[in-house]
């Protein structure tokens, strides 16, 4: 028979780096979870992603306090940010551009992301991450 679950936790932690503090041992503690055999199983699964690098995470706790997790790629706006160069996008996005990708980085973008978007269709996918970017402030030619 199937474990029953008890809830999940939708958490983006930086790669390699969970720890017991905020905000993942409060989220986990809730659930009463073990928080120490998750961040050593999370760092684990992620030593091989660039160091702080937002990893979305989607943890299944069930009703025997056991859990599993699921790891998702970074978020679109993550890889944008890196191909332009940028720390943050624009302060009035639609008003002011801070910045401009070419459309071979939205195509590699993604690629990447293909897997956690809701399209199996490489073109809508392209035009999901220009509307990121877009709404970053940042144009695509």
């Amino acid at each position: 028979m199937a474990k029953k679950i008890d809830g999940y936790i939708k958490l983006q932690i930086p790669a390699g780096q969970a720890n017991p503090s905020p905000p993942v041992g409060p989220a986990l503690g809730q659930k009463g979870v073990n928080i120490m055999e998750f961040c050593k199983s999370f760092n684990a699964s992620t030593q091989n992603s660039e160091a702080g690098m937002p990893i979305p995470v989607v943890i299944t706790v069930y009703a025997d306090k056991s859990f599993t997790f699921v790891t998702k790629s970074p978020p679109t706006s993550f890889f944008i940010k890196k191909v332009a160069k940028l720390k943050k996008g624009s302060q009035t996005p639609g008003k002011s551009v801070v910045s401009t990708i070419s459309r071979d980085d939205v195509k590699k973008i993604a690629e990447q992301k293909m897997s956690d978007l809701n399209t199996t269709n490489l073109n809508a996918a392209e035009k999901m991450v220009a509307g990121t970017a877009r709404s970053m402030g940042i144009s695509v030619e």
